[in-house]
């Protein structure tokens, strides 16, 4: 797929300069080694070659903000990509609207009494056991 994709950036260069523009163009800018991209000059701005993924886009520079166009082959993997995504999307809603229904939750917030209990019971002892401490702490005299 890769070499697939070396060789339509290479018919595309050689198609965009034209039979005369080869004396007259620069040769490619080459990224030093471990950068990611290539870019070659073309008509009007430059073809980008991503080296890891031999995706191709076009980019221009127009009032100085530079604009990259994904090729059509990108596009399309991108559109197929969405139209993936909102399929599993519907699946996923139609599957949770199957599913069984959440827990109800309680019309009244407020905890059980048994739930109070156990609470006040925690709080008590924490109480007990800091009040514990500060006795065995508490400096002769009893001043803090």
């Amino acid at each position: 797929m890769r070499q697939l994709r070396r060789l339509f950036l290479a018919i595309i260069l050689a198609g965009s300069f034209g039979p005369f523009a080869a004396a007259e163009t620069p040769p490619p800018m080459v990224a030093p080694q471990g950068e990611r991209f290539t870019l070659t000059p073309a008509e009007g701005g430059y073809v980008r070659l991503n080296k890891e993924t031999g995706a191709i886009s076009y980019c221009s520079v127009t009032n100085g903000v530079t604009v990259c166009r994904l090729g059509a082959e990108e596009r399309a993997a991108l559109e197929a990509e969405i139209d993936r995504l909102r399929k599993e999307n519907a699946a996923l809603k139609a599957r949770a609207e199957a599913g069984p229904a959440p827990p109800a939750a309680r019309p009244n917030a407020a905890p059980g009494e048994e739930e109070f209990e156990r609470a006040l019971s925690f709080t008590e002892r924490f109480l007990r056991r800091i009040m514990r401490l500060f006795r065995e702490e508490a400096p002769p005299g009893g001043a803090l």
